[in-house]
């Protein structure tokens, strides 16, 4: 049975199977279809939980990111761990209390203001748009390369997919199709790292295996793969080259965004009590930890394959030549990415062979003027292939490829599901019944939440045919709206005593001064070739636009203190209400107020 042949099995059958829960697990009312009936057991909501957040980010960009940077890229890694901790302890439980639908809803009622809730709606769209072009991006990577198409055509299939069962099933189906996603996905993300590590050290642990020895060389893997990519130019692989200010805005901006990120809050008012909650994200950083503690070793054990099939003699040898390449079964799997437009290699010397190596680097240019060699010749490696691309290059068997197929869009489609239904709670629930008709009928705003994510599917398909960065980057701007715009409204909220004035002006600020930090080096509204500034040069010092939303989050604190404190004192009802949500004391199930 030939490779494509597989791919289309596993896929169809993951797919049937995920399309038969959403059809098993219709939403018939509101209340199943915002927050599942509100009876989801915390290890089921935290299972559905960590595959809403192991989105194509996590699975198919974040060991490529890794992999070609190394330590500097483990903030990804810290970030969107740390987050869930702060999640769980600073906000879970509390929004579970409050007894709402949506975290919109939430801050329009604590902040007594429809003028706050409306401006929580805009914040969210925002956020959850960004973070689904990085889902929609994946998508196309991930059917691009397994249906053997291009990637535009891989997108629109993957919205069809994503509209045939996140639209009818809402939460309720969304949130037991998860639990079937998070199954694909850690079993094809595990499984080959388990094959690569015993191949490289023969420890089926990749987390040890990555602190291991490798056995062709008989050096420790990480000392081995520190010297090759020194030898090449580019930075040490376990060294901070980075800049640490940039570092640590970028990590804390991720922390926090992870704690705003209304889709995951979502996840939170689906079980049955506020103790529930707290269980619930517990259970979800444990579920989420099985792939990120093997991530890194993902990361570095490709990097040397890749880098060795590059270099087959060694680094002082000769690189490999175009003739190995097209017809050596070793290289197959480059001919095969080639046809997706995400990889490309040029023998730009006409000496045929494909020398790879940091031509930015003063060494490597001496090397290279007197080599006679005129640049890299890898011309592209897109990221966010090197997790599909890796079974292959490791020559594992056909149906972990097909396995890894499944998996890398099943990471796509539930964090894409799940961003879609937050934005569509958004738009029926929020703006619909609670600001434009608030008579409308139980069926009218199903039908409404459900048209308002068939029209932001096509947006975020459209988008996701240029989208601003790799899958990772384009979530970690996500990230930095949802910490500078939503998590210091939900905090203030529930730990402080600002009204609703100093909650508009700050998420308002917030949101501004990202959102055009981000477009001065992504472009307006990520239109290509209209960035003033990049990410290389940035505007202020060297924070870039990823790490931009803990400044953000920052200004949003601020102003929000100091105009509750220029203004009229929150009302005695709503200072009680703050006290009640803040106190769990004799907590059961949550009551709607």
């Amino acid at each position: 049975m030939d490779q494509f042949t597989i791919n289309l099995l596993f896929v169809g059958a993951s797919f049937a199977l995920y399309i038969g829960i959403a059809i098993w697990a219709r939403a018939g009312s509101t209340s199943e279809f915002y927050a599942a009936g509100r009876g989801v057991h915390p290890v089921t909501n935290g299972m559905a939980t960590a595959a809403d957040w192991m989105s194509a980010a996590s699975f198919l960009s974040m060991a490529g990111l890794i992999a070609f940077t190394g330590y500097d890229n483990s903030a990804y890694l810290m970030g969107w761990t740390g987050g869930y901790v702060l999640l769980a302890l600073l906000l879970a439980p509390y929004l579970r209390k409050f007894g709402k639908f949506t975290v919109s809803e939430f801050i329009g009622d604590r902040f007594y203001s429809p003028t706050a809730r409306l401006v929580a709606v805009i914040c969210l769209i925002i956020a959850s748009t960004t973070y689904v072009i990085g889902q929609m991006t994946g998508v196309g990577v991930a059917f691009g390369r397994f249906l053997e198409v291009d990637s535009t055509t891989g997108l629109l299939i993957g919205a069809v997919i994503v509209f045939a069962y996140a639209v009818f099933g809402g939460m309720k189906g969304v949130t037991y199709t998860q639990v079937a996603q998070y199954i694909v996905l850690i079993l094809a993300y595990t499984i080959p790292a388990i094959f690569i590590s015993l191949q490289l050290t023969g420890n089926p642990i990749p987390g040890l295996g990555l602190f291991g020895t490798d056995q062709a060389s008989g050096e420790p893997l990480l000392a081995k793969l520190d010297q090759i990519v020194r030898e090449l130019g580019f930075g040490e692989y376990t060294a901070h080259n980075g800049d640490t200010l940039n570092m640590v805005l970028f990590t804390l901006s991720l922390m926090i965004g992870t704690a705003g990120l209304p889709h995951v809050i979502m996840r939170f008012f689906t079980v049955p009590k506020v103790s529930d909650a707290r269980w619930s994200a517990g259970w979800a950083l444990v579920f989420i930890a099985l792939l990120y503690l093997t991530a890194p070793a993902v990361g570095a054990m490709a990097r040397l394959n890749i880098t060795q099939q590059f270099w087959p003699e060694g680094t002082a040898g000769q690189a490999v030549s175009l003739e190995q390449i097209e017809n050596d079964p070793a290289y197959d799997w480059m001919a095969t990415w080639q046809q997706t437009g995400l990889l490309g290699w040029e023998d730009l010397n006409g000496d045929g062979r494909i020398q790879y190596y940091n031509d930015k680097s003063a060494a490597m240019q001496e090397k290279a003027t007197a080599e006679g060699w005129a640049g890299n010749e890898l011309t592209n490696f897109n990221n966010d292939i090197l997790v599909l691309a890796n079974p292959e290059i490791a020559h594992l068997p056909g149906w972990v490829i097909g396995l890894v197929a499944a998996g890398g869009l099943a990471a796509a489609l539930s964090t894409a599901a799940g961003l879609l239904l937050a934005i569509s709670s958004a738009v029926s629930h929020d703006l619909i019944k609670g600001q434009i008709n608030p008579s409308i009928s139980e069926k009218g705003e199903l039908m409404s939440a459900r048209v308002a994510m068939a029209v932001a599917i096509a947006v975020a398909t459209w988008l996701g045919m240029n989208p601003p960065g790799f899958a990772a980057q384009t979530v970690a701007l996500a990230f930095g709206l949802a910490a500078a715009s939503i998590f210091p409204a939900l905090m203030m909220g529930i730990f402080s005593k600002v009204n609703n004035k100093g909650a508009v002006a700050g998420m308002i600020s917030g949101l501004v001064v990202t959102l055009v930090y981000i477009f001065l080096h992504k472009g307006w509204f990520f239109i290509p070739d209209t960035a003033s500034y990049s990410d290389a040069d940035p505007l202020l010092g060297t924070i870039k636009s990823t790490s931009f939303g803990a400044v953000g989050a920052l200004v949003n604190f601020v102003v929000a203190f100091t105009v509750s404190a220029m203004t009229k004192p929150i009302p005695r009802e709503i200072s009680e209400l703050v006290e009640s949500v803040r106190i769990p004391r004799g907590a059961g199930a949550a009551q709607d107020h």
